[in-house]
């Protein structure tokens, strides 16, 4: 039996992936193996492929970390699934295959409200913004939130999550169409930025106190303005750095206005508190099974379309996350 992957043979542009055959995998003795019906494509692949994320694989290797689909095997020490199971999961690397290895650790009965497309578009984002904002942010019920980049696949299930916290949601987005979207999850206020600084607007929609709580997907010159409306004792929660640009803050200035500035990477965060993984793995799929989580899905493209995705991630054209679903 052969399956079908895009695989990376060197880094540098998107449109040098190419698709190869390849021999079905055996499970090992704690893993399964996924006949995928869907995977998430994100744009931490789009700087792997290009060399540019942290880690840096060896080439050849086959993008994508979040899969669902069903067992089709499972190793002699796997208890928790069976063939036929529908499942969603995660693997550091080769989610952009029609069959997946996986940990059975990184994987999870796919939550009764979910189809495919939603379980292939939930793990990553949601769990980093449960990781930022329950784990490392300590966003409490009645505080402010502000996210940025908020129509983003992360930004969105910030917002989602926020509001189901009893947070006060502010979104903020780069046009009107973006915000319209941020309110379908929850955002109670929305801020348009392309304009240039937001700081003077949130402090507006705060009767001048700031943000409690500060989600920053971007970083760059965004970073730097949210220096400038986070509430006394608030967290600057720095997500990642979408804008291309790595900021800087004085560390007085985080003294004198006592604030904190929090890294977040969610994925870390398992492997370096594992009992702190499983709790947030557990509050995800019990809200997500209690239907409190909606993954919206720009578009479900084509196994062999992820061209076309990276052309409109490149182009700030996705909200939410895009899907390559297999048929």
């Amino acid at each position: 039996m052969t399956y079908r992957a895009h695989v990376c043979v060197q880094y540098g542009d998107y449109q040098d992936l190419r698709i190869r055959e390849f021999d079905s995998p055996r499970p090992a003795a704690n893993e399964v193996l996924v006949q995928n019906r869907a995977f998430a494509v994100g744009f931490p692949d789009l700087l792997t492929i290009q060399g540019k994320y942290q880690r840096k694989p060896a080439v050849p290797f086959t993008p994508g970390s979040e899969f669902s689909g069903n067992v089709v095997a499972v190793g002699r020490d796997v208890t928790d699934f069976k063939p036929g199971d529908a499942i969603m999961g995660s693997v550091l690397l080769g989610a952009y295959a029609e069959q997946v290895i996986a940990p059975a650790s990184n994987c999870f009965q796919l939550p009764k409200p979910f189809s495919f497309v939603d379980g292939a578009a939930f793990q990553v984002a949601y769990r980093t913004a449960y990781v930022a904002l329950v784990e490392r942010g300590q966003l409490k019920a009645g505080e402010t939130l502000l996210v940025l980049g908020a129509a983003g696949g992360v930004g969105l299930a910030a917002v989602e999550l926020g509001k189901a916290l009893g947070a006060k949601v502010i979104a903020a987005a780069s046009n009107e169409a973006k915000l319209s979207l941020t309110k379908t999850m929850g955002a109670d206020q929305t801020i348009n930025y392309a304009s240039g600084k937001f700081s003077a607007e949130v402090k507006a929609l705060t009767d001048g106190r700031g943000a409690d709580v500060i989600f920053d997907p971007v970083g760059g010159d965004f970073f730097d303005d949210a220096t400038h409306c986070i509430a006394a004792f608030g967290r600057i929660l720095v997500i990642g750095f979408a804008s291309g640009r790595i900021p800087q803050l004085a560390v007085n200035y985080a003294l004198i206005k006592q604030i904190s500035i929090v890294g977040v990477r969610a994925g870390e965060f398992g492997r370096l508190d594992p009992a702190g993984g499983r709790r947030v793995n557990d509050a995800l799929l019990r809200m997500a099974n209690d239907n409190k989580f909606h993954p919206h899905v720009h578009g479900q493209f084509a196994f062999d379309e992820i061209d076309q995705v990276f052309r409109l991630m490149i182009a700030r054209e996705i909200n939410g996350r895009a899907v390559a679903v297999i048929k």
